[in-house]
């Protein structure tokens, strides 16, 4: 990262005035608190007493042979399994030490955004088991499609505040929680959920991810020996690939990002912002996204609450950009079909977002063993659990 949170063209800090003091303060924060060895300590104790880290790398044996029958592609894959994690995602991380850093800020009230509502459950588990009171901004749209992460919101004692502006998504409840947040600045953090926004929070959001991929590359040296051929996890902002992808970014090892392409990339009905965007600016950062010829941002659809986004952290726009990762684009019924595939191989029922990972896995081998000469080693984030998605699966029947 360059200076003034820049990752090459992108990132940045486009914000209005009042905002600008508080982000700068939390950036001093990442700095003087985040980074150093007591907060370090302190949080890595609650990953591993609370929250059940190290996650496991599971060999997806079955699931490698459904893939690929002969072998003659995929010569291994596992799965870095963040759906163990307490509160069933990789979200809970990044929660759990920004409402700490909060928490030693002095701030008394924690607002977040969330798509398809695991940030928002993750948040809200911080906040409750830190006594801080909660609200999470959620598009109305996901309010009904993700009923029962908002039944879990609620019960841990945060309040759900529907947005019905916009596409009434992901996108309109972070517009919302940016327009309290200028409001109640001096009492309130932000919690962020994804890499993406002003600078400091993609920084900070990868800094507190980045557990993943450290953790996956000492699994893979231990057991597989060492590093794999690609690295792979879907991509909405971007928080468990930038969590993935950080700790193999200076190896020879291939690192693909799988975004959504909704109804198919002919349509305007999709959100592969990587595949499709456009330079521009959302959310405070200078980033890739979606937009017409005057620049007005699109709406994104994806069957994916957590993908339906119309822009991505600015390092991986930058990671495309340079060439240094790959990304690809799958369907709403490619992504439904791999949950269908991973359930029925290896007992585990993933969220639609990591669905479009695996639904990726063919056209990733062939890709790499082409470049390799051989078959190829994978290792996927296998960022979160399906219970929240049943609903939406049930109403597409296979």
């Amino acid at each position: 990262m360059s200076a003034a949170g820049y990752y090459g063209e992108f990132g940045g800090r486009f914000v209005a005035e009042t905002l600008v003091p508080a982000l700068a303060a939390l950036e001093q924060a990442v700095h003087r608190i985040v980074l150093c060895e007591p907060f370090q300590r302190e949080w890595r104790a609650l990953l591993a007493s609370y929250v059940g880290r190290p996650t496991p790398l599971w060999r997806a044996e079955r699931l490698a042979r459904a893939v690929d029958p002969t072998g003659a592609l995929l010569a291994d894959l596992w799965l870095k399994r963040e759906d163990l994690c307490h509160t069933g995602a990789h979200k809970i991380n990044n929660a759990l030490g920004q409402v700490l850093l909060a928490k030693k800020l002095g701030k008394t009230r924690i607002i977040a955004e969330t798509g398809a509502g695991q940030h928002g459950v993750a948040t809200a588990t911080a906040a409750a088991m830190m006594g801080l009171p909660c609200e999470v901004y959620m598009g109305a749209l996901d309010v009904a499609r993700q009923a029962p992460n908002v039944a879990r919101m609620q019960i841990l004692g945060a309040r759900v505040i529907p947005v019905d502006s916009g596409s009434r998504t992901l996108k309109d409840a972070m517009n919302e929680a940016l327009r309290d947040w200028v409001t109640h600045v001096a009492e309130t953090h932000y919690c962020v959920g994804s890499a993406a926004g002003p600078h400091p929070y993609p920084m900070l959001v990868a800094e507190l991810q980045r557990v993943i991929g450290d953790e996956a590359r000492a699994q893979w040296a231990e057991g597989p020996g060492g590093l794999p051929d690609a690295v792979v996890a879907c991509v909405g902002g971007g928080s468990n690939a930038i969590g993935m992808f950080r700790a193999f970014v200076h190896d020879d090892v291939a690192l693909v990002g799988v975004e959504a392409a909704g109804e198919g990339l002919d349509t305007e009905r999709h959100a592969a912002t990587l595949t499709r965007g456009r330079v521009g600016v959302l959310h405070g950062a200078r980033t890739l996204v979606l937009s017409d010829d005057d620049g007005q941002i699109l709406e994104a659809h994806s069957v994916s609450a957590g993908l339906d986004y119309p822009g991505v952290g600015p390092e991986h726009a930058a990671l495309m950009r340079s060439g240094r990762a790959s990304y690809l684009a799958v369907t709403d019924a490619e992504a439904l079909a791999a949950l269908r595939l991973v359930a029925r191989s290896e007992g585990i029922l993933v969220a639609l977002e990591t669905a479009h990972a695996f639904a990726a896995l063919p056209e990733i081998a062939r890709l790499e063993s082409a470049r390799q000469g051989r078959p190829v080693r994978v290792a996927l984030c296998l960022s979160g659990r399906g219970d929240k998605d049943l609903a939406t699966v049930l109403g597409h029947p296979a």
